[in-house]
């Protein structure tokens, strides 16, 4: 059983098969942005409508964008269609404006005269500028989904109507309609309203393109080319998208490496910063893994291409922050069931309004009736409520990628602040995962040369870390390797397998037990190895021990810092590591840990979090490899470290493109200030209405006088959606403590 410190407290074995990971609301993000070459579209404020094409919400009524942002034009077409219909009509606007302020000011033959004169002026601009508005306000009819589209259809509509009547058939209208000898007509209202409404929308759509900038900067690091060697060793520079796997490139000094690969000859110093934040470049010699994107300063080098397209990390960074910023916040449910009743809520105070002020206001009491009713649908939009929460995890989102943060969805934004214990796993996370070889003990039967022989000859079929230590020493001192025959990994305790016709178990004590192969007579120089930070692996040849290895991880240089910040901010730290005891001990001693765990499974680790979960803690596990998988899965907040494996990556909420732990406090102050930002969206949106719609519909009127103009009400609608998005772009600008530690 894994033996722990802190109380002595132990967590339960539970089957590895309840691993599942928590259920996440299915809002189709995990959809991929292209199928069959066909570009796929999705709805900023609805991420679940998906499309192979342009088009509009139905939901919403918004128009559709691209899944994933490419480079290839920065114009927007919507954008572009509203700026048109806009400056075209916007001298109508004003000459129908100006008419209906000064125009009883001119000696004209008939007073209804002016009343079709702006007609005239204000039918291009409500039928041909508007119709947009009017197309997306009965689609949302048709579908059954009221929104701001709604509204503005109805007010525009019902002021133009009501104007055009009163024009063509002015003695249908009782003479208290009247006024200076014609019936009050409304054209400005309505062609004001559009045009008012169109800048609004240039306004957002213009803040909404900055949203995409990080992605657009991530796509931007790819080269465009690479230097392929042939197998006859000619050169050539070939596209990007021909480069395959197994392909042999060379980078030269002030080029970009391709892809992800590995170095195979030379050496350089490789500045990763625009994927990790880390200025420092970072020295590459043959064996060394390389990042797509970096940039090689200084020496020639050769590399093995490994993973290409989709599958490199700029790539799979580039989908992460996308997926991220289409995702939907918790936050945002409550606004989307507000927002579904909001709009019924309107029309009916809107209908109110107009009764009321017909039956019980001054004369012309319908006239004030009809205007009140048109300013309540317009000020009333709720495109504010809807933009609060997108637009900020969008910006937070793209600003996180930049330090090397990436946030999975909208739910690991807002529930990252809330983390008050972190549990994190040892080799890969709080050590540098890249082990060193320190001694063989052998336990009299083989010489310690045999003994590394076959332990490394065995862990050939093994991915971890540790393996690949001992597989280095063993190709050091020259010693001859045996491929393994019936490898299999028992994860987080060892492997096993055969080598030259016998059965070998290498691993830790808990692995050691479950053959019945007893180590005491290792025992002592184990626990010398162990106080010293060291992992011990014992191995077992036919059920017999044989003796044992012993590696080191270094502790990362930053750790003690990270460790330290952490808690410091009363965050819990936990540390549970499949080591031993002892040296789980030496390592949490020297980062001051207090409550750590040794020899734990993959199970126990998942039940830890359970655990903690069921006793009231927000939990955030953070670790890099297989065996953590099911913990990160289970946490509320997972964290995985970019250095590791692809399968914690996949089971992680966040991950850590540099695999620094100081990442976890700079995700946690993004974090915060994201849900602030939303919370300040929300409020401003919900006291907007609150404010807005009790003025519009004239409650104040009997105490002050004031009733507020319809063409008053489109402009505070259009700055308020406009203010919104604002708001979220001060994100980008916001410094964060720890910002500069991953710098």
């Amino acid at each position: 059983m894994p033996t722990g410190h802190s109380g002595h407290r132990t967590p339960a074995a539970v089957s590895s098969g309840s691993a599942a990971p928590p259920d996440r609301e299915a809002d189709a993000t995990d959809v991929p942005a292209a199928i069959n070459g066909r570009v796929i579209y999705t709805c900023p404020m609805h991420p679940q409508i998906r499309k192979d094409g342009p088009g509009i919400c139905p939901i919403c009524g918004m128009t559709l964008e691209p899944v994933m942002p490419t480079l290839d034009t920065d114009d927007n077409p919507e954008l572009e269609d509203f700026r048109r219909r806009f400056w075209w009509t916007l001298p109508l606007t004003a000459v129908v404006t100006l008419l209906a302020m000064f125009g009883h000011r001119i000696a004209w033959p008939g007073a209804a005269l002016q009343s079709w004169i702006e007609l005239l002026f204000s039918l291009p601009v409500v039928l041909w500028a508007g119709a947009p508005f009017f197309v997306r306000g009965w689609q949302s009819v048709v579908n059954r989904s009221p929104n701001m589209w709604t509204l503005i259809g109805l007010g525009t509509g019902a002021a133009f109507l009501y104007s055009v009547i009163a024009t063509v058939v002015p003695g249908a209208f009782p003479a208290d309609f009247q006024s200076m000898g014609r019936v009050s007509v409304y054209f400005e209202a309505a062609a004001v309203i559009i045009s008012l409404t169109l800048l609004g929308q240039m306004l957002e759509l213009k803040a909404r393109s900055q949203t995409s900038a990080a992605i657009k900067s991530l796509l931007g690091l790819a080269p465009k080319t690479a230097r392929r060697i042939g197998a006859d060793g000619t050169e050539e520079d070939v596209p990007l998208s021909h480069v395959h796997v197994g392909d042999v490139l060379r980078v030269r000094p002030g080029e970009k490496v391709p892809v992800d690969g590995v170095v195979t000859e030379g050496s350089s110093a490789v500045d990763e910063s625009m994927l990790t934040g880390e200025p420092i470049p970072v020295s590459k010699r043959p064996g060394d893994k390389l990042v797509g994107a970096s940039l090689n300063t200084t020496g020639a080098m050769v590399m093995r291409s490994e993973k290409v397209g989709a599958q490199t990390l700029l790539s799979q960074i580039v989908q992460m922050v996308a997926q991220a910023q289409r995702s939907r916040a918790p936050m945002q449910r409550m606004a989307d069931r507000v927002a579904a009743y909001f709009v019924v809520g309107v029309v009916i105070i809107a209908l109110l309004t107009l009764i009321g002020w017909g039956v019980l206001g001054p004369a012309p009491s319908w006239v004030y009736g009809l205007v009140n009713s048109v300013a309540v649908l317009i000020i009333a939009c709720p495109c504010a409520l809807g933009l609060a929460t997108p637009m900020s995890i969008m910006v937070v989102t793209g600003k996180a990628a930049t330090q090397g943060i990436l946030f999975r969805d909208a739910a690991a934004i807002e529930n990252l602040r809330k983390v008050n214990t972190l549990i994190v796993d040892k080799t890969g996370t709080l050590t540098e995962g890249k082990p060193r070889f320190n001694a063989v003990v052998s336990a009299g039967a083989l010489s310690e040369d045999d003994v590394l022989r076959l332990a490394a000859s065995l862990d050939q079929g093994s991915e971890h870390p540790l393996a690949a230590a001992i597989v280095w020493a063993a190709s050091e001192r020259g010693l001859p390797l045996t491929k393994p025959e019936s490898f299999e990994s028992a994860t987080g305790i060892g492997v096993q397998g055969r080598v030259g016709g016998d059965a070998l178990m290498l691993g830790n004590t808990a692995l050691m037990a479950q053959a019945d192969v007893t180590v005491d007579s290792l025992k002592d120089q184990a626990e010398t190895l162990r106080a010293s930070g060291a992992s011990v692996m014992y191995l077992a040849v036919n059920q017999r021990l044989a003796g044992l290895l012993a590696v080191s991880d270094p502790i990362k240089e930053s750790t003690p810092e990270a460790v330290a910040q952490l808690q410091r901010t009363g965050i819990r730290v936990i540390m549970a590591t499949g080591d031993g005891v002892a040296t789980a001990r030496a390592v949490a001693s020297t980062l001051g840990i207090d409550e750590y765990y040794g020899e734990v499974k993959p199970a126990d680790k998942l039940s830890l979090v359970t655990r903690l979960q069921q006793e009231g803690s927000i939990v955030a596990m953070a670790g890099d490899g297989i065996n953590d998988a099911p913990a990160l899965a289970k946490a509320d907040v997972g964290i995985a470290m970019g250095t590791g494996t692809d399968v914690a990556m996949n089971s992680a909420q966040v991950t850590l493109v540099k695999g620094d732990l100081r990442g976890i406090a700079a995700a946690r102050e993004l974090s915060a200030a994201s849900v602030s930002n939303m919370k300040q969206n929300l409020g401003f949106a919900f006291i907007y209405n609150a404010l807005g719609v009790p003025l519009a519909a004239g409650l104040l009127y009997p105490f002050t006088g004031w009733l507020l103009s319809p063409m008053i009400a489109a402009l505070a609608m259009s700055l308020s959606s406009a203010s919104v998005v604002a708001n979220a772009l001060r994100l980008r600008l916001a410094r964060h403590t720890a910002q500069g530690m991953l710098a």
